[in-house]
């Protein structure tokens, strides 16, 4: 007996929820395959959303229709902007969230959603058929190992209770689960997260019809007991006073009371107890082969890598409202537990605390990315998507934000629509992709605002500028959503164009000029041009000119509204001077190279190139160029093939 989908998602991590709820709503039937429906988007490492852009990535996926980001706000117990002291363009909010609700929560909307259906299973085989077995019957009859891996499609799930699941495609994200081995000092175990068993079968399964893999490494902190914690000697670190919240959508609000966090430093007394342990570290000793990332680092490689500090700062932060769990951020280790337990306990605040359980390390396999089309459909076998951690990320934002474009495109394979691709100059989850697929990866990737060449046109304040009309247009985003969306669009054009008529004059405003320290004016100036000033608000000309404060309540004009059109106005030249760059560009995206055009027949390109294009094999001229190592003379003869 076999039971039919249209499309299996594996995996109850963040990519796996954001994909079965964007394929289920977009109209397929989704079955969500995990093996614990105790811990869906589970918060495996620190209990928080959102951070340097990864905080602008959750406001894309939110405007493009995903759940992360109203998920989020309804948990939050802690939000704030990072880097409001630097430009807009690294604005980027985050959020410590309560754990079990978080969870509890995706499990909500996951049960409630129609087209979802949920099973709680191991998968330990994937099933394969020839791409044309549906049209050519004797093809459909002849054994699998007469055809290569790219002439194979996916077809079902075989799972570890011997249910076998048929489908028409898959989307993989196991996480940290494949093969996973966990490490605490000498001591190693199976599993794929503490408490959780590990997934054996798939690699080999994929490997066997020819897709590469690896390893990787990540690491969490000891969790620990709040009732032992000495808070009064303690720095707080508070939520900002007027908080924001992820989703543009009025379902959420932002978050009323709030949990503080708090610093903890190292010292030169507790340095030396972690070194003392270092011939024990798995990470050092050889134990350890997967490859670690390099921004998020254990306490271990910290003290290697910058042995001249005498302190590093790490952060308490709780792990919801009704538990004592503390998650100590910056303490990663594979540490022996005794070890750290001693090390702890010689920090200022923790001299009696209690530990839930020690950090460790856990290794798991991942599939090298380029691999992969755009789409996040594997280029070996059709109708197999992966995303997330097998494809080399962190993070639960770049985990989300894949789950929700495979999700996306594996529902539009089956209707014959085009794939949605994100450029690199539409959002954060473009470039996240594009570097992926072009580039691959050599230790676990994660985003930052450095990797976008475009950050003040990707901004977290026009997420939904940017990226709502597209879901609205795909199917994610409600006509409702829509037409709150159109409505704050005409009210920050509106806010703009009041900017631009109003006049001021100079005696209005001066006094107020030199109390920010601005020059005064000499003569009278339109609104926006005082506006670019350094210091000089919307919110703090209000009770300098009454006529903005009454156009403001008279249109009832919130403060999102009034944050984007500060930023476009402040911004105008740089943000047309990167649109202009952008559309420059575009034209390379327009090219398009034949999918299975020959590069090792043109002499012309170098080796290496013909070496990475043939293996990447890049949809367009555009991504092409974006191949590390990549000449401008190679791109020159592919623009001269394809008669530009």
């Amino acid at each position: 007996m076999t039971l039919d989908y249209d499309i299996i998602v594996i995996g109850g991590g963040h990519a796996g929820c954001e994909a079965a709820s964007a394929a289920a709503r977009l109209g397929s039937r989704t079955l969500l395959l995990t093996m614990d429906l105790t811990k869906l988007a589970s918060m495996s490492c620190n209990p928080a959303i959102g951070g340097v852009a990864k905080g602008q990535i959750v406001r894309e996926i939110d405007a493009l229709g995903g759940c992360t980001g109203i998920v989020a706000d309804r948990t939050t117990i802690q939000f704030r902007m990072l880097n409001r002291s630097k430009g807009a363009a690294m604005w980027s909010p985050r959020a410590q969230c309560d754990k079990t609700r978080f969870s509890e929560e995706w499990r909500r909307l996951l049960e409630n959603t129609v087209n979802l259906y949920l099973w709680q299973d191991v998968a330990t085989e994937l099933l394969f058929e020839p791409a044309d077995a549906a049209n050519t019957p004797a093809v459909a009859d002849a054994p699998l190992s007469e055809f290569s891996a790219s002439t194979l499609r996916v077809c079902g799930v075989r799972t570890r209770m011997g249910v076998e699941f048929r489908c028409k495609s898959v989307i993989l994200t196991a996480g940290t689960f494949l093969e996973g081995l966990m490490h605490c000092g000498a001591s190693h175990a199976e599993g794929g997260r503490a408490g959780d068993a590990a997934s054996h079968g798939l690699t080999a399964c994929l490997r066997a019809v020819g897709f590469e893999s690896g390893r990787m490494k990540t690491g969490t902190p000891a969790r620990l007991d709040a009732r032992t914690i000495d808070f009064e000697a303690l720095e707080p670190q508070y939520g900002d006073e007027q908080p924001s919240k992820f989703s543009f959508s009025s379902e959420t609000q932002p978050v009323k009371e709030q949990l503080p966090c708090f610093s903890v430093y190292t010292t030169p007394e507790v340095h030396a107890t972690l070194r003392s342990g270092f011939d024990r570290s798995p990470l050092f000793n050889g134990t350890i082969q997967g490859i670690g990332p390099r921004y998020c680092p254990s306490i271990e490689d910290k003290l290697r890598t910058f042995a001249d500090k005498e302190q590093h700062q790490l952060f308490l932060e709780p792990e919801g409202r009704s538990t004592n769990e503390y998650y100590l951020n910056g303490f990663s280790s594979s540490l022996p537990w005794e070890v750290q337990w001693q090390a702890l306990h010689q920090m200022r605040g923790l001299e009696d605390v209690h530990i839930f359980r020690p950090g460790y390390a856990i290794e798991y396999d991942y599939f090298p990315p380029t691999q992969l089309h755009h789409s996040l459909e594997t280029k070996l076998v059709a109708g197999l998507f992966f995303a997330g951690q097998i494809n080399g990320t962190t993070g639960y934002e770049e985990a989300a934000a894949q789950g929700l474009l495979a999700g996306i495109n594996a529902h539009r394979q089956l209707t014959g629509a085009e794939p949605v691709v994100l450029k690199r100059d539409e959002a954060y989850i473009g470039v996240l992709i594009d570097d992926l697929v072009t580039k691959g990866v050599d230790e676990p990737y994660r985003m930052f605002t450095s990797r976008a060449e475009y950050r003040i046109l990707l901004r977290q304040d026009n997420a939904d500028a940017r990226l709502t009309p597209l879901g609205h247009e795909i199917g994610l985003i409600s006509r409702r959503r829509y037409e709150e969306f159109a409505q704050k669009k005409s009210l920050v054009e509106s806010l703009i164009s009041f900017a631009h008529e109003r006049s001021i004059k100079a005696a209005e405003i001066n006094d107020y000029l030199i109390s920010v320290g601005s020059e005064p004016l000499t003569q009278g100036k339109r609104l926006h041009e005082v506006l670019m000033r350094n210091n000089v608000t919307f919110d703090s000309l209000r009770s300098v000119i009454p006529a903005l404060d009454r156009f403001i309540c008279e249109h009832e004009i919130g403060n999102e509204v009034i944050e984007e059109a500060e930023i476009r106005i402040k911004y105008r030249g740089y943000i047309e001077r990167e649109k202009f760059i952008a559309d420059k560009l575009h034209r390379l995206e327009n090219i398009r190279i034949p999918a299975d055009f020959d590069y090792h027949a043109m002499q012309a390109l170098t080796i290496e190139a013909r070496q990475k294009l043939s293996r990447i094999r890049p949809a367009t001229i555009g991504q092409a160029s974006c191949i590390p190592g990549g000449a401008p003379a190679d791109i020159n003869v592919l623009l001269v093939k394809f008669g530009r």
